[in-house]
Protein backbone atom coordinates (compact mmCIF):
# COMPACT_ATOMS: atom_id res chain seq x y z
CA UNK A 1 0.00 0.00 0.00
CA UNK A 2 1.39 3.61 -0.59
CA UNK A 3 1.06 6.46 0.81
CA UNK A 4 0.65 10.51 -0.67
CA UNK A 5 2.63 13.26 0.74
CA UNK A 6 1.63 16.80 -0.10
CA UNK A 7 4.97 18.52 -2.01
CA UNK A 8 4.26 22.52 -1.34
CA UNK A 9 7.08 23.83 0.03
CA UNK A 10 10.75 24.86 -1.48
CA UNK A 11 12.38 22.17 1.32
CA UNK A 12 9.56 19.39 0.24
CA UNK A 13 10.69 19.44 -3.29
CA UNK A 14 14.05 19.59 -2.34
CA UNK A 15 14.13 16.57 -0.27
CA UNK A 16 11.99 14.65 -2.93
CA UNK A 17 14.77 16.16 -5.35
CA UNK A 18 17.44 14.25 -3.31
CA UNK A 19 15.98 11.20 -2.36
CA UNK A 20 14.76 10.22 -6.00
CA UNK A 21 11.42 9.57 -4.82
CA UNK A 22 8.53 8.93 -7.52
CA UNK A 23 6.02 11.68 -7.72
CA UNK A 24 2.39 12.11 -8.98
CA UNK A 25 1.07 15.41 -10.49
CA UNK A 26 -2.45 16.24 -10.59
CA UNK A 27 -4.11 19.34 -12.82
CA UNK A 28 -7.51 20.50 -12.50
CA UNK A 29 -7.95 17.19 -10.36
CA UNK A 30 -6.80 14.96 -12.57
CA UNK A 31 -3.29 12.87 -12.95
CA UNK A 32 -1.25 14.67 -15.65
CA UNK A 33 1.56 12.62 -14.52
CA UNK A 34 3.05 10.02 -12.79
CA UNK A 35 5.50 7.50 -11.58
CA UNK A 36 8.61 10.41 -12.38
CA UNK A 37 11.28 12.37 -10.44
CA UNK A 38 11.75 15.89 -10.08
CA UNK A 39 15.05 16.98 -11.39
CA UNK A 40 14.65 20.75 -11.09
CA UNK A 41 12.35 23.49 -9.85
CA UNK A 42 12.31 26.81 -9.31
CA UNK A 43 9.54 29.04 -7.98
CA UNK A 44 7.31 28.59 -10.87
CA UNK A 45 8.19 25.27 -12.56
CA UNK A 46 8.72 21.91 -11.62
CA UNK A 47 10.73 19.92 -13.70
CA UNK A 48 10.26 15.54 -13.78
CA UNK A 49 11.57 12.99 -15.63
CA UNK A 50 10.58 9.34 -15.78
CA UNK A 51 12.39 8.29 -18.44
CA UNK A 52 15.50 8.82 -20.31
CA UNK A 53 13.98 11.25 -23.18
CA UNK A 54 10.58 11.83 -21.36
CA UNK A 55 11.03 15.08 -19.44
CA UNK A 56 7.73 17.30 -18.42
CA UNK A 57 7.13 20.95 -17.43
CA UNK A 58 4.52 21.30 -14.67
CA UNK A 59 3.68 25.30 -13.63
CA UNK A 60 3.62 25.15 -9.85
CA UNK A 61 0.35 27.11 -9.64
CA UNK A 62 -1.88 25.34 -11.53
CA UNK A 63 -0.55 21.68 -10.22
CA UNK A 64 -0.61 19.60 -7.39
CA UNK A 65 2.90 17.57 -6.24
CA UNK A 66 2.51 14.82 -3.93
CA UNK A 67 5.59 11.95 -2.88
CA UNK A 68 4.73 8.24 -3.69
CA UNK A 69 5.98 6.25 -0.96
CA UNK A 70 5.74 2.72 -0.31
CA UNK A 71 4.69 1.77 3.55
Amino acid sequence: MSRNRRLVSDQDLQEAMERQVSIRVFQDDLVVDSGGIIVRFTDKTVVTQSGVSDITYHDRELCEFFEMRSR
